[in-house]
């Protein structure tokens, strides 16, 4: 079931959860590998904004780029909620091989088709139940658990203190699970 305060009218203009801050033209780069490849992620919280069943979300473009050229360039839309949580209210995503549009496939938006929009970060995250982040029948049914509040750790050479760790899985790909970690104020981390 939706929560209670799952509303149009409880959402607000803009994400500043201290785990998930989504301020307009901020930037963050991950670099890392993915299938034996050398890739960079490049996160870019646009200034845009996206109505999506009646909330008004906030654009971040995510691209991944693999030996200088883009195989990945996805609009992912966002929303805060009065109470804090930060929901994802979908994707358009747009997968390349030579320069070339191949795929679209994980696309979808809140309100279409059976689509339904998740929270990727709890307003009070705590360790405990599971959230689902994404709901789109056989496409998109990403899910989260918050292993850790509060906790310090090291990345990168820095040390954060108030990270939230988080388990993220889905039920399409068992076999695929990763760890992330968000420091307040920065946001993702790992």
């Amino acid at each position: 079931p939706w929560p209670a305060h799952f509303s149009v009218k409880n959402f607000v203009d803009v994400i500043d959860n201290p785990y998930l801050p989504f301020p307009a033209g901020a930037t963050w780069r991950y670099e890392g590998t993915a299938d034996g490849e050398a890739e960079i992620i490049e996160v870019t919280v646009t200034g845009e904004r996206k109505e999506i069943m009646g909330i008004s979300a906030v654009v971040v473009r995510d691209t991944v780029s693999v030996a200088g050229a883009v195989v990945e360039d996805t609009d992912d839309w966002y929303a805060q909620d009065a109470q804090g949580n930060v929901w994802y209210l979908g994707e358009d995503v747009k997968d390349f091989e030579n320069g070339q549009v191949v795929s679209t496939a994980g696309s979808w938006e809140a309100g279409v088709d059976g689509a339904l929009p998740g929270i990727v970060m709890p307003g009070a995250p705590a360790p405990g139940d599971p959230y689902r982040q994404e709901y789109y029948a056989g496409e998109a049914e990403d899910m989260m658990q918050i292993l850790e509040a509060g906790s310090s750790l090291t990345a990168g050479g820095q040390v954060y203190d108030d990270v939230v760790r988080t388990r993220d899985w889905t039920p399409l790909d068992p076999d695929v699970v990763e760890e992330k970690a968000y420091a307040r104020g920065i946001g993702k981390i790992v």
